[in-house]
């Protein structure tokens, strides 16, 4: 497992490297291929935000944490992504039957109180109407929604506009 470590705003020290390096590598057994952790550092409103990515070709595990003491933040960015197998691993041999990407046998069972079936609730139809991403942001806040799904204009592409836990707007578009 390679852990690829980058710093926003924060510098991090070889202590830090090297113990987010083997925290993050004995997550490595869950997998057969050679995987990349995206880790990403950062000081947010003075206290230090841990971001870490798994791609595991097609599944992406994700965990983030923010704290004043970053070993901590590691430690429990380690159990999110743990837990998150462990929790999925029903869902995710069925969907990685066939592909060995992920070593199933070394991630651990459930406990019966975290195994929950996935169950769609409602489902919804409606027209993709053309506009802007302005427009898309506006008819979102008109509909007091914190996502909306439009037809961009300029890219003739679906996008979806999202509101941030920080205030601001982000926006998904889709590539072909």
């Amino acid at each position: 497992m390679k852990v690829i470590i980058t710093s926003k705003s924060l510098n991090a020290s070889e202590h830090l490297k090297d113990t987010i390096e083997s925290k993050f590598r004995k997550l490595g057994k869950f997998f057969s291929d050679d995987i990349n952790v995206n880790v990403m550092l950062s000081l947010e409103k003075g206290r230090q935000k841990i971001e870490a990515t798994i791609n595991a070709k097609g599944t992406i595990f994700r965990a983030e944490d923010t704290t004043n003491d970053i070993y901590n933040g590691v430690d429990r960015v380690v159990d999110k992504l743990s837990a998150q197998m462990s929790k999925f691993k029903t869902k995710l041999q069925r969907k990685h039957k066939d592909n060995k990407v992920i070593q199933f046998a070394d991630v651990p069972d459930p406990a019966e109180e975290e195994q929950e079936d996935l169950a769609l609730v409602r489902r919804k139809k409606f027209d993709l109407l053309p506009m802007s991403v302005d427009e898309a942001i506006l008819q979102m806040e008109l509909l007091e929604h914190n996502f909306f799904v439009f037809l961009n204009m300029e890219t003739d592409g679906v996008g979806v506009v999202y509101k941030r836990k920080d205030g601001n707007y982000g926006l998904l578009e889709t590539e072909y």
